[in-house]
């Protein structure tokens, strides 16, 4: 006999058969959105992730540069900002490699041309 989406043997004439098998329609109908819906939260998530470090690198990074540019390059200033630059990338690859520096940097820095 058949009933749409359920099929049912001809021995199984009770209203058992007819249930195990939406049972086991169900499940596979649950599995099959529970698959779809760990692939669309998974596109979300990143997605998301994205979009966040997207917009606070840009918020970081664009105003910092407007601000770079306005300022005259051959300062004082400026001068200090490059040399501590560098002396925090300096302490940073010693932080990450674990060879601390045992000197200390020159002071004052050394012109520059």
């Amino acid at each position: 006999m058949s009933n749409g989406a359920f099929s049912m043997s001809s021995n199984s004439g009770s209203g058992v058969g007819l249930a195990m098998e939406a049972a086991r329609q169900g499940a596979a109908d649950a599995r099959a959105s529970a698959e779809r819906f760990t692939e669309s939260a998974g596109r979300f998530a990143a997605r998301f992730l994205y979009t966040t470090c997207y917009t606070l690198s840009y918020g970081v990074v664009f105003p910092s540069m407007v601000v770079a540019r306005a300022i005259p390059r051959d300062n004082a200033a400026v001068r200090g900002l490059i040399a501590g630059a560098g002396a925090a990338t300096r302490k940073a690859d010693a932080i990450v490699h674990g060879d601390a520096p045992l000197v200390a940097l020159p002071w004052p820095p050394a012109a520059h041309s």
